[in-house]
């Protein structure tokens, strides 16, 4: 920006979006103080440097006012994870599918471990069959990202949510809530 500008000749472009040529640095950075604006370097990497006249302190602002607005509208999408062993219950699978159900609504990733212990491990197979199950039944909110994979003496599988989930989420974000209906005091029709 202004005197911070190295390169020797500069293509200019004014504030009104115009080219006005190459010219050295120097009768650029004249040109922008008479105008009672700033000299910014657009392209640094082009050959010449691209240069542009303009208000930077408004520029600066609106780019941080529009990366505000962009922040708020994107979604972060967090991995919560539910942990098991091997030989697992039925119903304590139904807990942790109706956790994963809701992970998995509400917009987060789902990674499923399975810890195996001493010997548990010759059993991994047993431990794949529990995996599947889970996906089952959790096959009409997500869909598989990573197949259940070995790493170490943990069994990993990643669920993420399917995308009519994502836009069913996103819809419901963007409808506000109705107001409830006014209560009528005083006396009851029959």
């Amino acid at each position: 920006m202004n005197q911070e500008i190295r390169a020797r000749e500069v293509r200019l472009v004014d504030d009104e979006g115009r080219q006005l040529g190459v010219m050295p640095t120097r009768d650029a950075l004249r040109l922008a103080v008479e105008r009672g604006l700033d000299l910014v370097e657009v392209a640094p990497t082009a050959s010449p440097v691209v240069c542009r006249i303009m208000d930077y302190g408004r520029f600066k602002y609106e780019q941080d006012k529009r990366d505000r607005e962009a922040r708020k509208k994107q979604h972060i999408t967090l991995v919560k994870e539910v942990t098991m062993k091997a030989n697992i219950a039925d119903h304590d699978l139904q807990i942790l599918a109706h956790r994963g159900e809701r992970f998995l609504q509400e917009g987060h990733k789902l990674k499923v471990s399975m810890r195996f212990k001493g010997r548990e491990i010759v059993h991994a197979d047993l431990g794949r069959q529990v995996l599947n199950r889970l996906r089952a039944q959790l096959g009409a909110l997500s869909t598989v990202e990573s197949e259940p994979r070995l790493e170490g003496r943990t069994l990993v599988m990643m669920l993420a949510p399917r995308p009519e989930v994502l836009h069913a989420l996103r819809r419901a974000a963007e409808v506000p809530p109705q107001e409830p209906a006014p209560v009528r005091s005083g006396a009851v029709e029959r």
